[in-house]
């Protein structure tokens, strides 16, 4: 059975990775062509990030399932969100509006995916 912090973390994950599909489409498609090219790698680089990191709960959804360190795991996932919402979405108001002062939030963003891949290590490790 699955418990309801993996249910939290799957659905996350799905809301997540369809947002993405979505903001990857948007920029594909509606942005190309008004973005400068250094600002439309920018963008890409949010949905690239925010893609892996939406099915990176998928794994934490699992993980919380399988393994007893589940502080741990519940962490990972929360810090994996964080991660998108302040790696990503600095990354996307920066390409959006070209206010490069955006930007100086992303590696707190960067450090939130770090810590919630270390913590999923962790976890794993002590199963």
């Amino acid at each position: 059975m699955i418990g309801s912090e993996s249910k939290i973390f799957m659905f996350m994950g799905s809301i997540l990775a369809a947002m993405g599909v979505v903001l990857g489409a948007f920029g594909a498609h509606a942005l190309k062509a008004r973005l400068p090219s250094d600002l439309m790698a920018v963008y890409q680089t949010a949905v690239q990030y925010h893609l892996i990191h939406a099915l990176g709960l998928f794994a934490v959804a699992c993980a919380s399932v399988y393994l007893d360190s589940r502080v741990l795991v519940r962490w990972s996932g929360w810090t994996m969100f964080v991660g998108i919402i302040i790696f990503s979405g600095s990354l996307y108001a920066l390409s959006m509006s070209g206010v490069r002062g955006f930007g100086a939030v992303t590696p707190v963003g960067g450090l939130a995916f770090i810590l919630a891949w270390l913590l999923l290590a962790v976890a794993v490790w002590r199963g």
